[in-house]
């Protein structure tokens, strides 16, 4: 078995964690889990349609917030239905070029999304503190251009990352210890010395990933400085009630995912690494969207207005219906 692990072309598959042995506790987490996706699917899928069809909210901001939701469904749907699957059919398998997919899909999503957080920032920065320049500043192209870099700039660094962890020799076995093919958990299985390769993936993902927090620090050091100026109340809640939101899914973001890669190997267990896994995979796109429809008035608003204008729809259907039997009859 080692020597047909020495070389990762010729493992077929990989071992995920079971989250229980019995079979009640196994539906018990196929149920939980599905839950958990399916009031994801809701939220981000109500986000995405209202900005889509109200055209009052097509704007920098809302554009942003869409490739957001995006990113998040793409995220949770990377390791939330394998898991379920297991659970249901009672398997732990994932295949080679699963598991490397799964790698490449949730590190291109993840990464994308943290840059259109960043970009965001920026959004919030020019809107407030620059008002008089935000459509020059932030005008259509600009828009589309800075979506492209955040997607780009993720598929690269997916990419990177997918090639340097897939391209080393496993001869450790094939468990990986998570629920979903995780990176570090993978390299525990190479037979080889990944050290230097590693640093320099480390020193690169470092400066990028302090780049991006320095400039959004920086950006709502301004805002506040600005916010905290507004003489009118109502002028300082508009303003908080669009930066909090944001402010908060990249305070979730970023410290479930810093708790995940730079805990101490000495603090490291078994269930410490499945609960941090589940804080930053699975937990912030699955509250975003509580998260940004609770605090932002123009969202719920126009959710409002949707839900209502389908609902008389339907009820108009409805009537119009029943007058039609009742004329016939």
């Amino acid at each position: 078995m080692r020597d047909q692990m020495s070389n990762g072309s010729t493992m077929t598959e990989f071992l995920l964690l079971a989250f229980a042995d019995t079979r009640e506790l196994q539906l018990l987490h196929f149920w939980l889990f599905l839950g958990i996706y399916l009031a994801a699917l809701l939220g981000h899928g109500l986000i995405i349609t209202t900005i889509a069809c109200d055209h009052h909210l097509h704007t920098p901001m809302y554009f942003f917030l869409l490739n957001l939701s995006f990113l998040d469904l793409g995220c949770i749907s990377t390791t939330l239905p394998k898991s379920m699957a297991n659970s249901l059919w009672d398997t732990r398998a994932i295949s080679y070029g699963g598991c490397a997919a799964q790698v490449f899909a949730f590190f291109f999503l993840m990464s994308a999304e943290y840059f259109f957080l960043t970009v965001m920032a920026y959004d919030r920065y020019v809107a407030i503190c620059k008002p008089l320049h935000y459509g020059t500043l932030l005008g259509s192209r600009a828009c589309v251009h800075m979506a492209a870099a955040a997607w780009g700039s993720g598929f690269l660094y997916a990419v990177l990352h997918t090639a340097n962890t897939f391209s080393v020799p496993l001869c450790q076995g094939n468990f990986v210890d998570q629920f979903f093919c995780e990176i570090p958990l993978i390299l525990r299985l190479s037979c080889s010395d990944t050290y230097l390769r590693e640093v320099g993936l480390i020193v690169v993902s470092a400066f990028l990933v302090l780049g991006c927090f320095v400039f959004m620090v920086l950006s709502y050091v301004q805002i506040f400085r600005v916010v905290l100026r507004i003489p009118s109340s109502q002028g300082r809640h508009k303003a908080f009630s669009t930066c909090l939101p944001h402010l908060a899914v990249v305070t979730l973001f970023l410290s479930t995912s810093m708790v995940a890669y730079l805990k101490p190997p000495s603090i490291s267990s078994p269930l410490l690494n499945l609960v941090v896994s589940f804080l930053y995979s699975v937990v912030p796109p699955a509250v975003n969207p509580l998260i940004y429809s609770m605090r932002n008035q123009e969202l719920k608003d126009a959710l409002s207005k949707l839900v209502t204008g389908h609902l008389s729809a339907a009820i108009g259907c409805l009537s119009s219906s029943a007058a039609d039997s009742q004329c016939r009859s």
